[in-house]
């Protein structure tokens, strides 16, 4: 996977994974598939969900499309306050790191396996001899720099590429730039005809328009690291402060008075910034149960000055930019949307495919907006982007009730994986709506048509935004929308066993933007209380 939860890992192979097992579960006898038997209950869940994951993966089940030359990189659990447990899992080929290799197994917190989310679709054969060299293959990487100026290749590295037929491919990274907008481009180069494989990008723009929050004055955590001088570094989220650009020193002054209310004053963008980025903070964790940005209470930069009508994050921190009116972009659903790809980075499988990257972002700073609940005067919850002030004078950049209202598809269709990144949002963003407020809310938000016709009744944003996320976490590499349907029937399923309300709701929404039904979508039927799987 592109980008693991955890830097923790260990490298298992299956021999050492029966292993594991017979130890950690003395006395309990090893079967094979899914219906091993659970370990001790005596252990925490998170030590149940490893031991299971790890019995399934020994198995050499099915799900997981097993070869006899694979070996595996466990990661650390991600456990949730609902008690569900998340085991992500790396792949190896012959000693060489699968891309689209990764896997997560979902069990409770008893440890029983609830579901495999696998990005591989079969089982791999093939030969590691390449005919390309590594120099080769940089420098056919490098024809395909994203960015009008070509920097540099700063790694290469052969793997097998398994999204899709599995082949023999080198890695490179390809840092390139137009202007301050930077690319840096992990190009799939296939190791025996040279041709492109497969490509993504670590920097994911976005785009919106500033706004000051309020009413002032806000809170925003600083800190005091002399007698005479506070600096815009939060001391409670390491890692988070707001510095200028390009030069980018943490802001600093005499008092802990900041910023003057005018939106061209970088002091007064960092107020903003720090004060969505603290928001979206508490969000995670009093909504999601995440700690942190990446999930373990650490979080990134903002670097206001980014001379471009454009603010995006790099794979290492948000850098701001300015609307035509020269205003930094710091409103709350566009430093929501910014570190909602940060998390989407650092969540099971990386960043998803440009189709569902941007519609990512927009959830996070739609769930930002409504945990913060702002009123009209300022950025309140209203399910569009950028609206408050304008970037190019044409109000809002994207629409989540209805996305063709600005031109940007309201349904699914076989042309939207290969559609520009923020337009393919339009039918995740109508998902998100629909399975949040539904298709006739009553709650002052706004009708949403339905592709089909129906009438769909929504499950609430914060309930919505939990199965999202739980979604994200049996990520895995090159998510797209009919990944996310089956996902998100997981999530809603296993996060109120026994009662398939919310699954039907979810489905329905997804129904209504015509994202069709998957054989691996999973059934829920409640009887006598209980869901059968």
């Amino acid at each position: 996977m592109p980008s693991s939860a955890s830097p923790r890992r260990r490298i298992v192979t299956l021999a050492a994974l029966l292993g594991m097992a017979a130890l950690a579960v003395t006395g309990v006898a090893l079967t094979t598939g899914p219906a091993a038997a659970v370990p001790s209950p005596k252990a925490s869940p998170s030590v149940l969900a490893a031991q299971s994951a790890a019995r399934l993966v020994a198995s050499r089940s099915a799900s997981i499309q097993a070869s006899k030359d694979d070996a595996y990189i466990a990661h650390a659990v991600i456990s949730t306050r609902e008690g569900l447990q998340y085991v992500p899992y790396d792949r190896t080929y012959k000693g060489l790191p699968v891309y689209g290799g990764d896997f997560v197994v979902v069990t409770d917190a008893a440890g029983q396996v609830l579901s495999t989310s696998v990005a591989q679709d079969r089982v791999i054969s093939l030969s590691t001899a390449a005919r390309l060299t590594a120099s080769q293959a940089a420098t056919a990487a490098r024809a395909y720099a994203a960015g009008q100026t070509f920097d540099a290749v700063t790694s290469v590295r052969k793997v097998v590429l398994a999204i899709g037929a599995p082949r023999l491919a080198y890695e490179s990274v390809v840092i390139s730039h137009t202007g301050a907008k930077s690319s840096k481009l992990h190009v799939f180069t296939d190791a025996r005809t040279g041709g492109l494989a497969y490509s993504y990008d670590e920097v994911h723009e976005g785009s919106g328009t500033g706004k000051w929050n309020g009413p002032s004055p806000l809170t925003i955590d600083t800190s005091h690291p002399t007698t005479t001088t506070w600096t815009m570094t939060d001391p409670i989220r390491p890692g988070v402060s707001c510095r200028s650009y390009p030069g980018g020193a943490v802001l600093s002054g005499g008092d802990d008075v900041w910023g003057n209310g005018v939106g061209t004053n970088i002091e007064t963008a960092c107020v903003d910034a720090l004060f969505a980025l603290e928001t979206e903070w508490r969000m995670l964790g009093a909504w999601l149960g995440r700690n942190g940005i990446n999930g373990s209470g650490v979080g990134f930069s903002i670097y206001v000055g980014l001379n471009e009508v454009n603010a995006y994050w790099d794979g290492t921190r948000v850098l701001v930019g300015h609307n035509n009116a020269g205003e930094w972009l710091t409103s709350l659903d566009v430093i929501g949307h910014e570190f909602g790809h940060a998390v989407d980075s650092f969540t099971p499988g990386g960043i998803g495919s440009g189709a569902v990257a941007e519609f990512t972002g927009d959830v996070f700073g739609a769930l930002t907006e409504a945990y913060a609940n702002e009123p009209a005067a300022y950025d309140e919850p209203d399910y569009t982007v950028g609206e408050e002030v304008n970037l190019t004078g044409n109000g809002p950049i994207r629409n989540m009730y209805n996305p063709s209202l600005l031109g940007d598809p309201n349904c699914y269709s076989a042309s939207i994986p290969t559609t520009e990144t923020h337009a393919a949002a339009g039918p995740g963003n109508h998902w998100f709506y629909l399975a949040s407020e539904g298709s006739k809310p009553t709650n002052g938000q706004p009708t949403s048509p339905t592709c089909n016709g129906t009438t769909v009744t929504g499950v609430g944003i914060q309930t919505a935004g939990k199965i999202f996320y739980n979604a994200m976490l049996a990520k895995t590499t090159g998510m797209t929308y009919l990944k996310y349907r089956t996902q998100t029937l997981n999530a809603a399923k296993n996060l109120t066993p026994g009662n398939c309300t919310n699954f039907n709701k979810v489905k329905a929404a997804w129904n209504a933007v015509s994202v069709p039904a998957q054989t691996s979508d999973p059934t829920c039927i409640t009887t006598g209380g209980a869901s059968l799987r």
